[in-house]
């Protein structure tokens, strides 16, 4: 899956250009239009609809990618910002030619509009030669998919006159150090990148105004109505499949799937019995068709080595695009947060813990998660390299604390790989994420009554409440603090549960409230 389509703020100023220039693209319809005609329509002749207001995930996204403009613009000294509403297109183009004629050294935002499209270049920085476009990104690479934006940009501001030498992607630099912020960003020149997406834009500029001028373009569903970018509108155009859809099938691929479709085989009933299978999808095939939860011989052996006391551990992690803690780099995951329950003979605990502001957790994150996981043989995580890396990461710094943090690592076991090899339920639904696991095998137990309900919008709100705590009232961040620690403590008694349920599954019988076990005599 890509990723999500995002929309610029000149959208609203494409709309108010004036009855003369009804269909006005800009530089993300441009790129929007190249994925797909019909995603470009409905985002022109449909600016209100719902899929295209921001959801909070999406809302972290712009903010985010807003903080990078802001950062790189300081990298550009006696720059003029072109501070007008995105609506005002035109008072946008007349400042922009101020500048220029003013000689500003850069110019933020610098707009123009030429042959029927509208732009707002990040930075404008004069040189002894012309001018250089700077696109900023908040990535730690140059992507394919960002050559058309610049291709589109470089078009425009050629045709309004300017002397372009060169054009450039300014983004993340993944070797930046906090608190050396100054080597944040990498400036690479693609000007000779762009040759091919820059000759197509004439073409693709006349044939989007014609698609816009019609009805609703007809294009037929694809890989394109997620790739490069997941499309807003993707509901309305993809038809409601029927139950174990063929692209349910355990990592089935897109040519795999597409040689089924075209065969006409839609659901996995339906799949001939010679059809080459992994295991897991044997098992899928076969739990559908019997209605049955299968459970292949060896889970009570997969179960054997996870020896009592057992911790079950859940990690939650903010990755900020600017490093914040010393030493981090741009996007590291720092854990900071996590959920622990523990099993004994004597019953079981719970233990949490969860950091306070924008001071470095680290080292209070390790001294709480050693003594929460003391009396454990066995760590149980849920697809647990995401937890080893982390903890691989922390005693990076932390060396004084790396023996006790190995020992931890090497106590640590996957329940993923566990259900994955030996179980499948019909609900699964061809996937083994914890989400579509717990609900089929434990039923009554999931997800739908929590606020937070997933890991991408927990990393998002620890961000918020730990990075930028001015922006919250008292009991909005008390509130947050404790949607958090439901969500997280919800992941470790999932694991609690599961691991009785896959106890039973395996032959075993759980005995005692606590989840204490005893086996079958």
């Amino acid at each position: 899956m890509g990723q999500i389509i995002m929309i610029d703020a000149s959208e609203a100023g494409g709309r108010a250009a004036g009855s003369d220039r009804p269909h006005l693209l800009s530089k993300s319809r441009y790129v929007a239009g190249l994925q797909c005609r019909k995603m470009l329509w409905w985002m022109v002749h449909e600016p209100e609809a719902p899929e295209l207001v921001p959801d909070e995930r999406l809302g972290a996204i712009l903010n985010r990618g807003h903080q990078i403009r802001e950062l790189a613009r300081a990298r550009f000294p006696d720059g003029v910002l072109i501070d007008l509403p995105h609506h005002a297109l035109h008072e946008r183009v007349a400042a922009t030619t101020q500048a220029i004629v003013g000689g500003a050294a850069a110019i933020y935002e610098a707009s123009f509009i030429e042959d029927g499209v509208f732009v707002a270049a990040d930075v404008l920085e004069r040189r002894r030669d012309g001018f250089a476009l700077v696109e900023v990104k908040s990535t730690l690479d140059v992507k394919k998919e960002h050559l058309p934006d610049v291709a589109i940009q470089l078009h425009v501001l050629r045709l309004s006159g300017l002397t372009i030498t060169r054009a450039e992607l300014m983004h993340l630099n993944r070797e930046c150090r906090y608190p050396n912020l100054s080597e944040l960003f990498v400036r690479e020149r693609v000007t000779s990148l762009l040759r091919p997406a820059l000759r197509q834009v004439p073409k693709q500029v006349e044939a989007m105004k014609a698609a816009l001028a019609g009805p609703l373009p007809d294009v037929a569903i694809g890989p394109h109505c997620t790739k490069p970018r997941v499309c807003p509108f993707i509901e309305r155009c993809w038809p409601a499949l029927p139950s174990h859809h063929v692209s349910t099938l355990y990592r089935i691929g897109e040519k795999g799937l597409a040689k089924l479709v075209a065969a006409g085989i839609e659901t996995i009933d339906q799949l001939p019995p010679k059809f080459p299978l992994s295991g897991p999808a044997r098992r899928q095939v076969k739990s559908i068709k019997t209605g049955k939860v299968v459970v292949t011989g060896g889970l009570s052996r997969a179960l054997a080595p996870l020896k009592p006391p057992l911790a079950f551990l859940d990690f939650e992690t903010i990755n900020p695009a600017v490093p914040f803690w010393p030493g981090c780099r741009p996007y590291e995951q720092i854990p900071v947060q996590f959920s622990c329950h523990v099993l004994t003979p004597s019953g079981m605990e719970h233990h949490a813990w969860l950091a306070e502001g924008p001071g470095d957790p680290r080292e209070a994150f390790v001294e709480a998660l050693i003594r929460a996981c003391a009396e454990a043989k066995t760590v149980l995580a849920y697809n647990a390299s995401f937890e080893r890396r982390c903890i691989n990461i922390v005693a990076q710094f932390l060396p004084e604390r790396r023996r006790d943090l190995v020992a931890l690592s090497r106590r640590l076991r996957d329940l993923l790989p566990v259900v994955r090899d030996y179980v499948y339920h019909p609900d699964f639904g061809g996937s083994f994420s914890l989400k579509d696991v717990l609900p089929a095998l434990v039923p009554g137990l999931g997800y739908d009554d929590l606020v937070i309900r997933d890991g991408g919008t927990a990393s998002d709100a620890l961000e918020a409440l730990l990075l930028n705590e001015d922006a919250l009232e008292p009991s909005a961040r008390r509130a947050l603090r404790e949607d958090l620690l439901r969500y997280c403590e919800r992941d470790t008694f999932a694991m609690v549960r599961l691991h009785d349920r896959l106890r039973t599954l395996a032959g075993l019988v759980v005995s005692g409230q606590d989840g204490w076990w005893s086996k079958r005599h």
